[in-house]
């Protein structure tokens, strides 16, 4: 898999990633799932370990080849959706935190040094619905 430089994200793969900055949008993305995987992805500017996190998810962007949707809440602007997805969805609130749902539902989730651009590629196929 090609992984790019910390840190160096390219415009093609943060096309990808789209901001959640109200709760309409976190709806949405929830919906969207019924239809597609959607993985969140709540990020802390502030730490370092999310920065990490972050560059994972970009390497797996660079090489995805699976049709998803990629959602950022960055918590520290947008307290509020992170708060509104954790009572929502029923996972305990972490930064970085990696939340991939069908249906409506979590299927996976991770944190920390647990978001790895290799996790992400195996459990986004895994979710896709067989037609």
């Amino acid at each position: 898999m090609a992984r790019a430089p910390p840190g160096d994200y390219n415009g093609a793969s943060l096309m990808k990633l789209k901001p959640l900055a109200d709760v309409a949008a976190l709806d949405a993305a929830i919906a969207e799932s019924c239809e597609r995987p959607v993985l969140l992805f709540k990020h802390s500017r502030y730490c370092g370990t999310s920065c990490e996190a972050l560059d994972e998810l970009n390497n797996h962007l660079v090489g995805a080849g699976v049709e998803a949707s990629y959602n950022l809440i960055t918590v520290q602007s947008h307290r509020h959706v992170s708060d509104e997805a954790t009572t929502r969805l029923g996972v305990r609130h972490e930064t970085p935190q990696a939340i991939l749902l069908k249906d409506g539902r979590v299927v996976w989730n991770a944190s920390h040094f647990r978001i790895t651009a290799d996790a992400l590629t195996r459990v986004l196929p895994r979710s896709t619905p067989v037609v």
